[in-house]
């Protein structure tokens, strides 16, 4: 396989016994570039991803900057390299957890600057509204949250649930790195093709039996039995203290995510809660915005945090 694309820094793999789980993390830069005026950065994944998929962006940012910063990209339990516990469930508040036992590690004395994109845009809003004083900047990557929940769903959601415990989820092998990589691209058509071939083996491993294995638990694919509060998300909304960067590509589609269970008017009021935000939307990009135009939101996240 070819890999035309080759990162400037490759991120080390670091791990810490969490909760009972490894949290594996990827690293660029130490200790001693972090200050008060340029913390710690750290970035969290989406569901079905890697924090390996945030090289493109430090690399970007290491064009922009040179070699100034501390970044950190995690892997959130049951995948990557992060251990799941062996657990048959995720719980959406173990994100948290994970999170402030690894901040606790890393920045004990001082906030950092949080990132999140999807699923990790919503863990890092919930964060910084519970652990206002962490955060010094925000930056949430297309972490729309989810459609408000009622109380009459949660019965069915709690069935299925139980039924699907019953028979456990899989995800499917793959038999050479080029079908992986093929599959990322299948998944996103804009992304290049040496950045899939690059993120091919960040996103997968080789097993016993010689196939390419996903690195995400397939018990991440159950239905949450949880139902989704708004009110309750929304009142952690309303205490994040940090400037918050909201970027999204002009590409999205929400409704392919939701339909009209969630409409663009109810995701607008809920991010006019918050107190401070700024907005980026970036022309040719859809939902992997770190995929699609890690330059671009790089430029933007070297405004932001300064």
């Amino acid at each position: 396989m070819s890999l035309a694309y080759a990162e400037l820094r490759p991120g080390r793999a670091r791990r810490l016994p969490v909760r009972n789980v490894q949290i594996q993390w990827r690293e660029w830069g130490d200790a001693s570039l972090v200050t008060p005026e340029r913390p710690l950065l750290v970035l969290t994944h989406g569901w079905m991803d890697v924090g390996a998929s945030y090289q493109f962006i430090v690399d970007e940012l290491a064009r922009l900057e040179g070699p100034a910063r501390r970044v950190v990209a995690l892997d959130w339990r049951g995948f990557g390299g992060s251990t799941s516990g062996g657990a048959d469930a995720f719980w959406f508040h173990d994100y948290l957890g994970d999170l402030d036992a690894v901040l606790d590690a890393l920045s004990p004395g001082a906030p950092v600057d949080l990132a999140g994109h999807s699923m990790g845009g919503n863990v890092v809003m919930s964060y910084a509204g519970v652990r206002p004083a962490r955060v010094r900047r925000l930056v949430n990557l297309e972490g729309f949250g989810l459609p408000e929940s009622r109380p009459e769903q949660a019965p069915d959601r709690l069935e299925k649930w139980l039924d699907e415990l019953k028979a456990p989820a899989s995800l499917r092998a793959y038999d050479s790195l080029d079908e992986v990589a093929a599959r990322l691209r299948k998944n996103n058509a804009r992304l290049p093709a040496d950045k899939a071939a690059w993120l091919a083996p960040h996103w997968s491993e080789q097993r016993a039996d010689g196939r390419w294995h996903i690195l995400g638990d397939p018990a991440h694919k159950l239905v949450n039995p949880v139902l989704y509060r708004v009110e309750e998300v929304m009142a952690g909304w309303r205490r994040i203290a940090a400037p918050v960067l909201w970027v999204e590509g002009a590409n999205t589609d929400v409704a392919k995510f939701w339909g009209n269970r969630y409409p663009r008017a109810e995701f607008e009021a809920r991010l006019a809660q918050v107190l401070q935000v700024e907005r980026l939307l970036l022309d040719d990009c859809g939902h992997m915005l770190h995929h699609d135009q890690p330059a671009a939101v790089a430029a933007r996240l070297q405004a932001f945090l300064a």
